[in-house]
């Protein structure tokens, strides 16, 4: 019953650039948690083509004070969304983050430059995963070595997957889920 599904942890979904409709993995996982009763928010946050970090950082702050999440899973900018939360709110602390394909600190793209160069890394949990792909466009091995060692985190390192995003061969991505449930 009601009870029940109250007790599940509540979990929020976080796009980068351009967002991350089916078949992307994350929608997928928005789905997968709804039919698993998971309470599940899965935003679009506002001009997703053209985002400004003001702008998604106060809608972040709006949805975490509203939805009160437990648990997070960032792909790509929505990384450094959460790293310039973390830094503004460094008292916060969730109990997992999942950061996926974040673009490195020095990533130059005129349409997402207000969210770069980032701050220092955080990832507010103390049971946080960072997953990084050997041949990302946005962010070359050594960069994700130097990211790693700064959050201090879990780190899964996949062969050849691209941006990990459904281009990347990822559409339904088991592990993801597995991972923020358990």
């Amino acid at each position: 019953g009601m009870q029940e599904l109250s007790l599940k942890p509540r979990i929020l979904i976080l796009h980068g650039w351009g967002g991350s409709d089916f078949p992307h993995w994350q929608s997928w996982l928005a789905a997968e948690l709804a039919k698993n009763g998971y309470p599940v928010y899965f935003p679009e946050l506002p001009f997703m083509h053209t985002p400004r970090k003001k702008v998604w950082l106060q809608t972040l702050e709006e949805i975490v004070d509203s939805f009160s999440p437990d648990r997070i899973v960032c792909h790509s900018l929505a990384n450094m969304l959460w790293f310039w939360y973390a830094k503004k709110y460094p008292q916060k602390n969730f109990e997992k983050v999942m950061l996926v394909a974040p673009p490195a600190r020095n990533t130059d793209i005129k349409a997402i430059d207000t969210f770069f160069p980032y701050p220092k890394a955080a990832t507010l949990s103390q049971d946080s995963i960072f997953i990084a792909s050997t041949n990302d466009k946005y962010m070359s091995m050594e960069a994700a070595i130097e990211l790693h060692k700064e959050l201090n985190c879990d780190m899964k390192i996949i062969e050849n997957g691209g941006h990990l995003n459904f281009e990347g061969g990822y559409g339904a991505w088991p592990f993801a889920y597995d991972w923020i449930t358990a």
